[in-house]
């Protein structure tokens, strides 16, 4: 159905720029086959005002006038409808290209090279090569996991998905029904966010931790797609980088790299092991439990709590 409205929409608009005088409903109804088919008057009529409601909101401008014979007439006049000629100065091309070059790994590199031949064919400014380097760095998003290609999909045409997560305490994947909304490269790895559907609430993926193929469904959205998403700021938060509290851990010498490089202060204790203070704030518990048994949690005695029963139910998984 969506295909043939689309159809009908681009036969209305042709119908539209391609005229020099005003056409009638009657004359575009005997110009349109999904116009003929449509049955009695009525329903031409209410799919007709509908169509040019449609394609007024895409953009284009239909004027209605007087024709001859006394009957309302649409057109759609070129010169009201021809978008501004694109012009780029050298910093703006230079920017185009190093945008189009980010996406040589993914689906988008298609796109964007046949964007830059266009440009290229309409005149870039004097002496600019979107395809040569620009300077020693050239820009580079890794897409290396499978889950990329339909997930962008599936969040351009707003398809929920289904698809096997594995969590980082989990022993084995659990099946994600999710409404995507957008992704987002933060520090090397890619994310997901969108509604969870079987936990009812906001979510983030990690699409490395994606297992299997990721397969669309049908029907809508059932949660609201925010104006904003902030994967950033909610990988950020569960990867402790955003904190408010202090924990104090034990950690065996020689072990946690990580957790030193984060923390406030470290003290020898010996026997093998070291006293930690870390600043922390949401999912440091998560981040504990991938140490084993190389940490202890001395306190709060929520955030050890919290290791804990991480800890048993990897145990019986």
């Amino acid at each position: 159905m969506a295909i043939a409205k689309a159809e009908r929409l681009m036969n209305l608009a042709l119908c539209l720029l391609g005229t020099r005088r005003p056409l009638s409903k009657r004359e575009l109804r005997e110009s349109i086959e999904a116009y003929l088919e449509a049955g009695s008057d009525d329903s031409f009529n209410r799919m007709f005002e509908r169509d040019k409601d449609d394609l007024r909101e895409l953009g284009l401008v239909i004027e209605t006038v007087e024709n001859l014979d006394g009957e309302v007439g649409y057109l759609a006049r070129r010169d009201s409808n021809r978008l501004p000629p694109i012009t780029l100065d050298a910093e703006e091309a230079a920017a185009l290209g190093l945008a189009a070059k980010v996406w040589q790994q993914a689906r988008l590199a298609g796109a964007a090279s046949g964007a830059l031949q266009k440009l290229r064919a309409a005149g870039l400014p004097e002496g600019v090569d979107p395809y040569e380097p620009h300077g020693a760095l050239e820009p580079r998003i890794p897409v290396h996991e499978a889950a990329f290609e339909p997930l962008m999909l599936a969040c351009r045409d707003r398809r929920p998905v289904t698809f096997d997560y594995r969590k980082a305490t989990a022993a084995r994947p659990e099946p994600r029904h999710v409404e995507p909304w957008a992704l987002e490269c933060w520090r090397g790895h890619w994310y997901l966010a969108g509604w969870d559907r079987g936990r009812q609430a906001e979510r983030v993926f990690r699409l490395s931790r994606i297992t299997g193929k990721v397969r669309t469904r049908s029907g809508k959205y059932t949660a609201e797609v925010p104006d904003v998403v902030t994967v950033r700021e909610t990988v950020a938060g569960w990867a402790g980088d955003i904190t408010d509290r202090s924990a104090l851990i034990r950690l065996r010498t020689g072990s946690g790299y990580p957790l030193r490089a984060k923390a406030a202060s470290v003290r020898e204790l010996g026997d093998g092991w070291d006293e930690l203070e870390v600043p922390y704030g949401h999912g440091l518990d998560a981040w504990l439990v991938e140490f084993g048994p190389d940490v202890v949690v001395l306190e709060p005695a929520e955030l050890r709590a919290d290791v804990v029963d991480r800890l048993r139910a990897v145990a019986k998984g």
